[in-house]
């Protein structure tokens, strides 16, 4: 790569498995990538086919605490993202999103480096409007099990559009919709690991509720495709833009599809609702397609396949 093009790249939550995606890319793309994670929810192996790479460093810090480092652009990924991990440690999530969001655009004002926000669907809550456009502003229970991520994840959307009125930060800022693929947690209890670690072992797949509720997935590809395009998108779009595969399909659809590709014999179970579970979800990605040229292209067949493969490989390692 040329040497004016390759830029300086810092990654929190770059152990994470939406930041290990990122950070591969950014590597192969020959930008110097800087990895910061603390490990709550990230794991070494989903860095280590990048180790022996010269343009590739991983540095141990929690961001709740200030950071000192030379970048040109920082993607804020860190975050747990899963309702089992958040909801572990309710105040350290708020924490991590808050002051996360804090040190970050702290640290892009220092260097007037640019600055991108991975947030994520949840900042609409259970949505009274179906599909959810960019300019819906959500309908979240502030007191729930949910809030501490929910909220934590609207205070830092507030903290960069303020960052960038009131300092004029160059601020990007996704909505990331549902995202499945190869290095997710196998104990997130999310709904696709869930399937695909129970189907593999033959054990009953638990669908919460009778399996009418409906998620969209996008493929991890396809959203790390969406999130470069959006940093590299032109100056003065900020967002918030939605990325995420508008396909819709129920939980019983996916618990079946899962089954068939693994050839398992597991039975489907239901089992009650959790609080505040949003029945549907699903991005409505005009906007992403009018300014970033994106669109999810890897279907879920595709994309299960692919996911599955690496599930197998865990379980087989153990």
């Amino acid at each position: 790569m040329h040497h004016l093009l390759r830029k300086r790249i810092a990654v929190t939550g770059g152990a994470g498995f939406l930041g290990s995606h990122l950070c591969t890319r950014l590597v192969e793309e020959g930008h110097d990538a800087l990895c910061i994670d603390n490990f709550f929810t990230g794991r070494r192996d989903n860095l280590s086919h990048l180790m022996d790479y010269s343009n590739f460093e991983l540095m141990r810090h929690d961001v709740t605490f200030p950071l000192f480092v030379e970048v040109d652009e920082i993607y804020n990924l860190a975050a747990p993202a899963s309702p089992v991990h958040y909801q572990k440690d309710p105040v350290q999530t708020t924490k991590t999103s808050v002051m996360g969001a804090i040190n970050m655009l702290g640290l892009a004002k220092r260097l007037k480096a640019k600055v991108l926000q991975a947030s994520t669907s949840e900042v609409y809550g259970d949505p009274e409007v179906h599909p959810q456009t960019e300019d819906y502003r959500g309908n979240v229970n502030p007191i729930g099990i949910r809030a501490c991520y929910d909220e934590g994840k609207r205070v830092a959307e507030t903290l960069f559009f303020d960052y960038h009125r009131q300092n004029n930060i160059n601020i990007k800022v996704m909505r990331i919709f549902n995202t499945y693929g190869p290095r997710m947690h196998p104990a997130d209890g999310r709904v696709v690991s869930n399937f695909i670690m129970q189907a593999l072992q033959n054990q009953d797949i638990t669908v919460f509720g009778d399996g009418s509720q409906t998620r969209s997935f996008a493929y991890v590809d396809d959203l790390i495709e969406g999130m470069v395009r959006l940093m590299n998108s032109r100056d003065g779009f900020t967002g918030p833009v939605n990325i995420g595969n508008p396909n819709e399909f129920t939980i019983l659809e996916l618990a079946q599809k899962v089954i068939h590709l693994t050839g398992s014999s597991s039975k489907i179970i239901y089992l009650p609702l959790p609080s505040d579970d949003p029945l549907q979800r699903k991005p409505d990605i005009t906007l992403a397609r009018k300014e970033l040229g994106w669109e999810p292209v890897i279907q879920l067949e595709e994309g299960l396949m692919k996911t599955i493969e690496y599930f197998d490989r865990l379980l087989g390692k153990r």
